[in-house]
């Protein structure tokens, strides 16, 4: 027997979106605070998140969910997957505006400083705890919000993370411990 394939409306992948993005953006703050003992707003947008980890997220909810009962297969294909979003993003940021936002140069089994053995490592690790851990979970709280919440929560995160875009699509977040001019 098959089974049925669950959908979700646009409002369950834009608040997962806009949750894995802030919880992106806080794990390399506290990172940073950690080894360096700053805190730095990391990350080409003012406010606190970073878009590469909600879309990964969204990739690995997408193409990992079925799977979630294999965690190992989740953490090989999270690592791959997350590896080249990482890779992508920093060959597309570096091409639009001459920038680095992170390197990896010193880093061990790294390839152009953009990716590295311990960061795709840690997002196969991610991946398992969000498939196969975190999304059966937000999966019920996000049943308990009531649909017009839901929806008006997703409006005003949107209008504000598209009004961070649209400036910082001209004045991108740099400076030390953001970025590295590229020569």
């Amino acid at each position: 027997m098959k089974k049925k394939k669950i959908t979700y409306p646009f409002d369950y992948y834009a608040l997962l979106f806009f949750g894995l993005s802030f919880l992106g953006w806080l794990w390399e703050v506290l990172l940073y605070f950690c080894t360096d003992h700053l805190f730095i707003n990391r990350g080409i947008y003012k406010g606190p998140y970073l878009p590469v980890y909600g879309v990964g997220g969204l990739l690995l909810c997408f193409f990992l969910r079925s799977i979630r009962q294999r965690p190992f297969q989740v953490f090989v294909r999270s690592a791959l997957l997350c590896g080249a979003l990482e890779y992508l993003t920093s060959f597309f940021l570096e091409r639009k505006w001459g920038i680095r936002w992170w390197d990896y140069g010193g880093h061990f089994l790294n390839l152009n400083g953009r990716i590295c053995l311990m960061g795709v490592s840690a997002f196969g690790l991610g991946g398992v705890l969000l498939v196969c851990l975190f999304l059966p979970r937000y999966d019920r709280v996000y049943e308990r919000i009531p649909g017009k919440w839901r929806r008006a929560l997703c409006a005003a995160l949107a209008l504000v993370f598209a009004a961070d875009a649209a400036w910082c699509a001209m004045h991108p977040n740099v400076g030390y411990g953001i970025t590295q001019q590229v020569r």
